[in-house]
Parts: structure tokens; sequence; C-alpha cells
């Protein structure tokens, strides 16, 4: 996933949208050189959250399954 981070400013309450981790940087050095100019950048980095974790594993494992049970019967049916 090419969108996981965000920074939050440590000034005002603006934050970058989800971004590759260098373009967030990049925005977040234009939104301190526009709003609070002479301020070292602070505030905090976030990364998005995978939601897919045990979701994914149970597709592939759904997949998997229905291959074996094709197969199967596949064989059953040649002999």
């Amino acid at each position: 996933m090419a969108a996981e981070f965000r920074y939050w400013c440590g000034e005002c309450g603006y934050r970058t949208p989800w971004l590759a981790k260098p373009q967030s940087a990049e925005q977040r050095a234009r939104h301190y050189a526009r709003c609070h100019p002479g301020v070292p950048p602070r505030g905090q980095a976030e990364r998005r959250r995978s939601n897919s974790g045990g979701f994914g594993c149970l597709v592939l494992v759904g997949v998997l399954l229905l291959i074996v049970v094709a197969v199967a019967v596949c064989r059953y049916q040649a002999r």
C-alpha cells in the first residue's frame, strides 16, 4: 500500500492526506513554510493499519480448499 502515512501539524489541526511517506513529509514541510514560517516541523506521524489481515488468509484458504475439492471430483469422475 503506497498511501499509508500522514502527518499531523504540531501547531494547528492540519493533517496531510494519506500518502506515501516522502510525499506526506513534503506536504508537511510546505504547510509549515506557508502557515508557520520559521518554525521547525513538529507534530506526529501516523501509519495506516491494514484492515485485510486475517480476511486475506481466509480467502486464500477458501480458494485452496475449492481447488482440492475440484481435483478430487475430477479424479473421481476419471475412474
